[in-house]
């Protein structure tokens, strides 16, 4: 019944919007300019309205006008937003005083509501047109590409992006199991939004949704329906696995559920570019081990399969390396794309590589201080400890490029995640198990004999 009604408001809210375009349109002349400054005219129409249906329609307009523009009116229309559509001065200006001459409750909110910036309500009311939301999660994926380098634009963002996050909490995001039997437009942006592991087709797809060993979860948002934001693919195993090929070989052997002890989370995948920096995947872990342990109570471990996308660009990039010239010259090897299929090589390289993989995260930092892998950082800011380093865990020709092959385990204790996330938090503090650790000790060793020789 909420669903058909929720259809029935959207299409009456779309007919009045259709009509009050309708009536725009009979206002401009044939040859109006689409461009940039007769956008904005329409945004202070926008704002100065006060009308439900005509704000809708007026919504729906500037938001149809904004797609028709080029990357040049584009980046026209975002400038005036930042540079035009601040604050009311002149308002700001009397709240401050108000302020100064004698604090209260009262005046703390004056002061709040006048220094909010006009585009904020802009965005407001632009969500308010059929089909605003999601036009508006687009328009933030354009303000991303654009911002590169550009500062001025950094304030837009911010205002967009806290309404983003306003929109899309936790609060509204409702978790759906996908399988064989959801629609296939949404199974058709599963393959599409894989960023981990490519899906090859459809039966890549249902080998990875529809075996009894495997799991895949995704949230949405009521304005954005049929559009997972986030998704994980999950495999249940008896073990910690130590490398990606096994879980998705087209021949494996399915795992009997009774026999199933570990959930391993090897591919989380966003799929909205313009919520970047709008976190989901810590409640998406933490439901679905929720929904994991109700169905299959018998399992006892959580972990990932991680990738390390940023590994290979640090050991290019990184001039101080802690390894002799000989070990650098060996590190050459890595670009030959073959590598690991020669035994004695990659045995050498191991010595070399997985201690540095330990150093890389448990030391390495970048001129701010933060871990420099981003997988590590959302993993480990969860409250996840680095369990493991896997050799050659991934060695697609995307795993060798990004990561020397290097694949790590996350391990989600429910009963540490707390205290590895507080310290994370304030020290910096990453929770790793002893076997990295001892890779760590090994190569300070390792430096030392080399110093000494």
């Amino acid at each position: 019944m909420p669903t058909r009604n929720n259809a029935f408001f959207s299409d009456l809210l779309a007919s009045i919007s259709e009509r009050g375009r309708t009536l725009l349109r009979r206002a401009r002349t044939s040859d109006a300019r689409q461009d940039a400054s007769e956008l904005v005219e329409l945004c202070e129409a926008l704002l100065s309205g006060r009308g439900e249906a005509s704000g809708t329609a007026m919504a729906r307009e500037v938001l149809d006008r904004y797609h028709d523009l080029d990357e040049a009116g584009r980046r026209s229309f975002f400038d005036s937003l930042a540079r035009n559509y601040g604050p009311d001065r002149e308002k700001l200006a009397q709240a401050i005083e108000s302020w100064r001459t004698q604090p209260n409750d009262a005046d703390a909110s004056d002061l709040h509501f006048a220094s909010e910036p006009r585009r904020q309500e802009l965005i407001r009311r632009l969500n308010r047109a059929p089909g605003g939301t999601s036009d508006l999660v687009a328009m933030r994926a354009d303000l991303l590409d654009l911002m590169k380098g550009d500062k001025d634009l950094a304030a837009l963002d911010r205002d967009v992006a806290h309404l983003l996050a306003s929109w899309f909490n936790r609060g509204f995001l409702v978790l759906r199991r996908i399988d064989w039997s959801t629609p296939a437009n949404i199974l058709e942006k599963i393959i599409r939004y894989e960023a981990v592991h490519e899906i090859r087709d459809w039966d890549d797809l249902r080998r990875r949704i529809d075996g009894v060993d495997r799991r895949c979860y995704a949230f949405f948002h009521p304005a954005l329906v049929d559009e997972p934001l986030i998704f994980v693919e999950v495999a249940l195993t008896e073990s910690m696995p130590g490398a990606i090929a096994p879980l998705l070989a087209e021949d494996r052997e399915p795992v009997p559920i009774e026999r199933a002890r570990t959930a391993v989370f090897y591919s989380i995948s966003n799929t909205q570019r313009g919520l970047g920096g709008i976190s989901f995947g810590n409640f998406l872990i933490k439901q679905v081990v929720e929904e994991l342990r109700r169905e299959l109570p018998k399992l006892e471990n959580f972990v990932t399969l991680s990738p390390v996308p940023g590994f290979m660009q640090w050991l290019k990039q990184t001039a101080d390396l802690p390894v002799s010239n000989e070990e650098k010259a060996l590190l050459a090897h890595l670009d030959n794309p073959d590598w690991f299929e020669n035994a004695e090589l990659a045995d050498q390289l191991r010595s070399v590589v997985e201690p540095l993989a330990a150093y890389y995260f448990l030391k390495a930092r970048t001129p701010k201080g933060r871990l420099i892998d981003s997988v590590a950082r959302f993993h480990l800011g969860n409250g996840a400890r680095l369990e493991q380093i896997n050799w050659l865990g991934d060695v697609s020709p995307k795993g060798l490029r990004e990561s020397a092959g290097i694949m790590v385990n996350y391990l989600y204790r429910l009963e540490d995640i707390e205290k590895n996330h507080e310290a994370y938090a304030n020290q910096g503090t990453v929770a790793a198990s002893g076997a990295v650790r001892k890779l760590l000790r090994n190569e300070g060793r390792r430096l030392l004999d080399m110093r000494l020789s």
